[in-house]
């Protein structure tokens, strides 16, 4: 994570896309007199969105718990996909 002033920001904002882009991390844009806001790539969006929707039901978020802790205790099959 990084922040910069939003004077900064705007002079350099194409680096900072790329940056958002490439090392998908998110940059903290600090402004004077108004909210701060937040630069990240549409791939680091969307996961985030991604993983808010899977842990919002509790439900949900238990089993992936359980599988989790399945896959590190080495309790897993690999199966070959089935062709269509």
């Amino acid at each position: 994570m990084k922040t910069i002033e939003f004077d900064r920001a705007s002079d350099n904002l194409e680096s900072l896309l790329d940056r958002a882009i490439e090392d998908a991390d998110y940059t903290i844009v600090r402004r004077a007199h108004a909210g701060d806001a937040v630069i990240m790539s549409l791939d680091t969006f969307n996961s985030l969105l991604e993983t808010l929707h899977l842990l919002k039901s509790p439900e949900n978020a238990a089993h992936l718990e359980r599988a989790i802790a399945q896959y590190e205790r080495g309790q897993v099959a690999e199966r070959e996909l089935l062709s269509e």
